[in-house]
């Protein structure tokens, strides 16, 4: 029998452990935490949850003794991070599925813009749709990111490029969070082309964004970040950073599209205002993964634009890599260069385009994913006092999320602990 002072001390032990709301239990987990062996994985573990954060996790063997609400066993699937889609379009009207084709059949993308098409045709049709039209066509690409084991997900305005659109586009995109319970981070591009109204006079639409569009914006609670399109047939680095400026006064982290047609100096461009990410890279020099590394800025990269634009200037991913540059993946989810819904599609193109292993696919949507965002702290990785956003899979091992082609694993999303 135990001495009184060892059962009392016992009973004291037990009072102090927090009771559980679920404990999942029989899987393998795939923790994603960097230093921590392949994948992070905990063969033959368990992990619990309290208030919507992981309480515990571990080796089965190792798991305290604790009471729980409620107890699922997983039968040996396996758990890993809810995956993040760090760069998307998603809010939109229209699509341009006749300009896809009509460049397949020989049509240039100047004579397309020519004729009244490209970004423009998509900023008319965003134009004219309500808040409702909007959301109801923007759900079923939220829905299918989701399906995909999507829980956070990275929605730019810019198909408005107005005061009234763009401001419309940034709200629906915090609905369609609230209404779907995923997370939502609203990013303001409102510098993505020039518009009609402003033809000739960029340093007046310039003035316009800084002066007018991104206040109202930011004070309607509506930003988490401010992004631009940084290229010759775009805006320059002096007129991006003219934005930049103003976001920072403001208190808005900034990111960019980045040297995705030609080197323009914007890697340099972004690292200067310690931007959270610096988006496509396809013509970054190593001067500018220098300025990446020194800065802590993500290269996020887009396989999706890169394969429906035909490129072959591939990311330097040799640089990135040896400037230990963290590597994201998104879906750049648009109508007119990236009509990809899948993040899981992405990590295939990755995988097969890049080369990328799986490991930093799955890294580049999870971990890297939650820097590119500024949300490391919260999300990302699968340890204690983290936000329970978690994907169980039907799969025999992490590799096979890059592997497949079309069959989606996704047994269940937990987000903030409620599946």
């Amino acid at each position: 029998m135990l001495p009184s002072n060892a059962i009392q001390a016992h009973i004291t032990e037990r009072q102090a452990m927090p009771e559980w709301d679920l404990l999942l239990t029989d899987v393998s987990i795939a923790t994603m935490r960097a230093g921590a062996g392949p994948y992070g994985a905990i063969d033959k573990a368990a992990l619990a949850i309290v208030d919507g954060k992981i309480a515990w996790l571990g080796p089965m063997a190792e798991c305290p003794d604790t009471t729980c609400k409620e107890t699922r066993s997983l039968a040996g699937h396996w758990l890993t991070p809810a995956l993040i889609d760090c760069h998307t379009h998603l809010v939109f009207a229209g699509n341009r599925a006749t300009e896809f084709e009509a460049r397949l059949n020989g049509a240039t993308y100047e004579e397309i813009a020519v004729a009244g098409g490209g970004i423009m045709s998509t900023v008319r049709a965003t134009r004219d749709a309500n808040a409702a039209t909007l959301r109801e066509a923007s759900q079923q690409r939220l829905l299918a990111l989701k399906k995909d084991g999507v829980a956070t997900i990275e929605i730019k305005s810019g198909y408005g490029l107005d005061l009234d659109t763009e401001i419309r586009m940034l709200e629906v995109g915090k609905a369609l969070g609230e209404e779907n319970n995923l997370s939502v981070r609203t990013t303001f591009l409102g510098m993505h082309t020039i518009p009609p109204e402003f033809a000739g006079r960029t340093d007046d639409y310039v003035r316009f964004v800084c002066d007018e569009v991104l206040p109202a914006a930011s004070e309607r609670g509506l930003l988490d970040a401010v992004d631009a399109y940084c290229e010759s047939i775009a805006f320059s680095t002096a007129e991006v950073a003219r934005l930049f400026a103003r976001a920072t006064e403001l208190g808005i982290p900034v990111k960019l599209h980045a040297d995705q047609l030609s080197d323009t100096g914007s890697a340099e461009l972004a690292a200067s205002f310690a931007a959270l990410s610096a988006d496509h890279l396809e013509y970054t020099s190593e001067t500018g993964v220098k300025a990446m590394a020194k800065a802590g800025t993500v290269a996020v990269l887009l396989p999706g634009a890169f394969l429906t634009l035909r490129e072959t200037q591939k990311p330097p991913l040799d640089a990135l890599r040896h400037h230990g540059v963290a590597l994201a993946i998104a879906t750049d989810c648009n109508p007119g260069t990236s009509p990809l819904c899948s993040l899981q599609s992405a990590m295939s193109l990755a995988s097969t385009l890049f080369r990328l292993t799986p490991e930093e696919c799955l890294a580049g949507v999870t971990r890297e994913a939650a820097k590119a965002l500024g949300l490391a702290t919260d999300r990302g990785t699968l340890e204690v006092g983290k936000r329970a956003d978690i994907a169980v899979w039907n799969i025999e091992h992490p590799s096979e999320l890059s592997y497949w082609m079309g069959l989606n694993p996704l047994l269940a999303l937990y987000v903030n602990g409620k599946i």
